[in-house]
């Protein structure tokens, strides 16, 4: 057999995706997610033009040469717009080789290490009070780990910080979109939120508090710093949140400056997790052989996919860092199915981010993954388990949608 086709499928189901469809000569379908939040044509683009004709005619079974193929070949390699396109080839290919297998993907990466993978949910609220709701409705599902996030005083909306129902799903969307019900579109460029570090750092340790003060010790508590700090703001904050055992601090200051985080270690034990933006193992290289972090947060879909991301864990086995993989619903369910099933193959799983996606999205992205007690699996159906109606997915057209730009109170631009 061989790859016959590649098809690339852009559809916005509330959000955004980049979807490819791969195609063999007998006829066998393997799905890949390339979806990058606000660049989400540029992937589309790249994988169209550039990677789709010189992919027609080879083996599909050829999995790893493929991905060094289009890793390596390349004058320009890495960053996210390449690495979400080779991610969207090797799922696709992965998938195709579990359905030729009549096997769900874990079996083919080495078999289940564990019967399921603890999640961790998204609770927020503007006030404590309304965090606090959030959670108690997380903690009635059974869920045994989320993320906490609030507002600040004096600050007004917060990416990240969303007040829901308790225990509602978690849906939104953070990125500008036009308006829709008649009012005056929002512009197509991001819209711009106000920050303020220091007023952060006073307040998030009474966060923390009060959200011990009415769960107790049991319930793992994470917490993300969106990359708002430098490197001693990120030291202080997680000395101060020390004391209300946090599972991790996540993305407290810019990674790319991998040396930042030995200031961060040299005053804290407070777990750390980063890494989400980071598209190849190298990224990791300072972070993995120093232990400065302990979690991994790389996602399949934004680091050179399956084989990319098994890269990563790998070699931070090594050193005893887990996994964290990176799970919002701007990774599409393709790409959240390709996180489960390499997640519960490997043996330094650590947790896994969950944020379901809303009922429209599963509509054209038909799931036979699940989530019981707080804890998920990836089923037994052949391949990744996630299938594309390609109707439904007509019927949802591409919408223009950016993220946020945070500034400081002077107009600063600043990082998040």
């Amino acid at each position: 057999m061989s790859i016959q086709r590649l098809d690339v499928i852009v559809t916005s189901p509330g959000r955004n995706f980049v979807t490819l469809k791969i195609t063999t000569s007998d006829g066998i379908i393997g799905w890949g997610d390339g979806t990058l939040n606000g660049r989400e044509l540029a992937v589309a683009s790249y994988l169209r033009d550039h990677v789709a004709p010189t992919l027609v005619g080879r083996d599909e079974s050829a999995i790893e040469q493929t991905w060094q193929y289009l890793y390596r070949s390349p004058y320009w390699r890495r960053g996210p717009v390449t690495m979400a396109a080779v991610a969207a080839v090797d799922m696709a290919l992965w998938d195709i080789a579990a359905k030729k297998a009549g096997e769900p993907l874990y079996k083919l990466l080495g078999g289940a290490s564990r019967t399921g993978l603890m999640a961790y949910v998204h609770a927020s609220g503007s006030t404590i009070e309304r965090l606090n709701d959030a959670v108690a409705g997380y903690v009635d599902q059974g869920f045994q780990a989320v993320r906490i996030q609030s507002g600040v005083p004096g600050l007004g909306q917060i990416y990240g910080v969303h007040d829901a129902a308790p225990g509602a799903a978690y849906e939104y969307e953070p990125a500008g979109r036009p308006a829709t019900d008649g009012s005056e579109p929002a512009a197509l460029r991001p819209t711009e939120e106000t920050w303020d570090t220091a007023a952060y750092l006073r307040h998030l340790p009474s966060v923390f508090a009060a959200v011990r003060e009415q769960f107790g010790g049991e319930l793992r508590l994470l917490h993300d710093g969106h990359h708002r700090m430098s490197p001693i703001e990120a030291a202080k904050l997680a000395k101060a949140i020390e004391p209300y055992d946090p599972f991790w601090l996540e993305d407290c200051t810019p990674g790319e400056d991998q040396a930042a985080l030995r200031l961060v270690r040299q005053h804290s034990v407070t777990p750390l997790a980063i890494g989400e933006v980071f598209n190849s193992v190298h990224d990791y290289q300072t972070l993995i052989t120093e232990r400065l972090i302990d979690y991994v947060r790389s996602s399949t879909t934004h680091a050179g996919g399956i084989t990319g991301l098994r890269q990563i864990m790998t070699f931070a086995g090594i050193y005893g860092i887990r996994s964290g993989f990176h799970g919002p619903t701007d990774v599409s369910p393709v790409g959240m199915a390709a996180n489960l099933h390499l997640g519960l193959a490997i043996h330094n799983f650590g947790i896994q981010e969950y944020m379901p996606h809303s009922a429209t999205a599963l509509e054209v992205f038909r799931t036979s993954y699940s989530v019981d007690g707080g804890m998920l699996h990836p089923g037994e159906t052949p391949g990744l388990g996630v299938e594309l109606d390609e109707q439904a997915a007509a019927a949802h057209e591409y919408v223009p949608a950016y993220l946020p730009v945070n500034r400081l109170r002077d107009g600063s631009v600043h990082d998040w």
